[in-house]
């Protein structure tokens, strides 16, 4: 039970975990964050997050909220950590586009006095890299293509530098039921410095079992699939040095990582 609001944080015997869970799947946790999870007094996240875990949800208070509540859900755990151990579970990897951010920023506005660790979780541009062979084994960049927190004049100039660069890129959140024309836009841009036949993969509920599905074009074709991108795919735009293995067991993207250069395999 969280204490009184007399209590002196000198005397706090809480602590705060903010823990990335990877791509949903409770295989793809950390030995660590799997035990934490488990014996954690509260665990707090999103709905879609909570459910990915249920199977190691038991004895744990759950303190569940919605997509959009974000500061509501940090300020909770917050709160909670003053006393308690405390679960925040983010999807993927929390230092990307995830939770970590948010709640050490309400924790430091609310001067909280226990400590607060974080625990990296299997990242979205890695399971969907995972997927399509070897991907982006060099200098690499993500993207958010969402103009809900960034400027979308911001994000404009950040796939233009990018991609002038030559980087490997993974746009995260390339298209919603509010933002359509995100992602053609952002194609249109990339375009302006990539090849046509640059690989680019497209993967959708990366290394989630049944709903796992991919597919592997070129930029120059990419848009032929704008209707099967939404929220759930992530996509991999490669460099112009990399190339597709049409392998006997399905299609895999390589981006060289310079080897070729210096040695004979």
């Amino acid at each position: 039970m969280v204490g009184s609001q007399s209590q002196s944080q000198s005397e706090a015997k809480g602590k705060l975990y903010i823990i990335g869970i990877g791509p949903g799947s409770v295989d793809h946790l950390t030995v660590k964050a799997r035990d934490v999870i488990m014996n954690s007094d509260y665990i707090v996240g999103n709905g879609t997050y909570l459910d990915q875990m249920a199977r190691l949800l038991d004895k744990q208070e759950i303190v569940r909220s919605a997509m959009g509540k974000e500061v509501d859900r940090s300020r909770r755990a917050v709160e909670l950590a003053q006393n308690n151990i405390v679960s925040m579970i983010s999807g993927g990897d929390a230092n990307v586009y995830g939770m970590a951010g948010l709640v050490l920023e309400v924790a430091e506005h609310a001067d909280l006095d226990v400590e607060v660790e974080v625990l990296p979780g299997v990242t979205a541009i890695t399971a969907a890299a995972s997927v399509l062979g070897a991907p982006i084994v060099n200098d690499l960049c993500t993207v958010s293509l969402s103009d809900l927190l960034t400027p979308w004049e911001v994000i404009e100039k950040r796939l233009d530098a990018a991609a002038s660069a030559d980087f490997v890129m993974s746009l995260y959140n390339p298209k919603s039921r509010q933002r359509k024309s995100n992602f053609s836009r952002a194609v249109q841009i990339i375009r302006r410095h990539k090849e046509d036949t640059v690989p680019v993969g497209l993967v959708k509920n990366a290394l989630r079992d049944e709903d796992q599905d991919f597919i592997v074009t070129t930029l120059g074709n990419v848009m032929e699939y704008n209707e099967w991108v939404d929220m759930s795919t992530t996509i991999l735009i490669t460099t112009n040095d990399s190339h597709v293995w049409e392998s006997p067991h399905g299609k895999k993207i390589i981006t060289p990582r310079g080897y070729h250069r210096k040695y004979d395999y």
